[in-house]
């Protein structure tokens, strides 16, 4: 029975990432490996999200445009968690919205250009 999933996400400077993550997203470093750090696990409410040090895949130059998200985070409010972001100067690719699959939500673009949605039942 799978009790959990993770992301699991590709970065070139794991410290760079885990200040963006714990200093804009609000997520706690759970722990690195290796030192420099190659690998390294956030979380935030109960949920992780892993990092390893390695090259990202080639970019596509149509992502942003077709808003091609790297995750879908589901939250419980999202005004306040936007609210929060956007005091931290956190790079929205979409601002809070209600949408027509019921719910309210919103896109950050983070440090290594990965498209996050963030989004609360209606």
């Amino acid at each position: 029975m799978i009790r959990q999933i993770a992301p699991l996400f590709f970065t070139l400077d794991i410290p760079a990432t885990l200040a963006y993550y714990s200093e804009k997203l609000g997520f706690e470093c759970l722990g690195t490996w290796q030192d420099p750090p190659v690998y390294a696990i956030v979380a935030r409410d109960g949920h992780a999200i892993h990092f390893r040090c390695a090259e990202p895949p080639t970019a596509n130059p149509g992502k942003y445009e077709d808003e091609l998200l790297d995750a879908y985070l589901f939250i419980q409010d999202a005004d306040a968690l936007y609210a929060e972001y956007a005091a931290k100067g956190v790079e929205f690719a979409r601002g809070v919205e209600d949408m027509p699959w019921l719910a309210r939500e919103f896109v950050v673009k983070d440090c290594d250009g990965r498209l996050l949605a963030f989004g609360a039942n209606l």
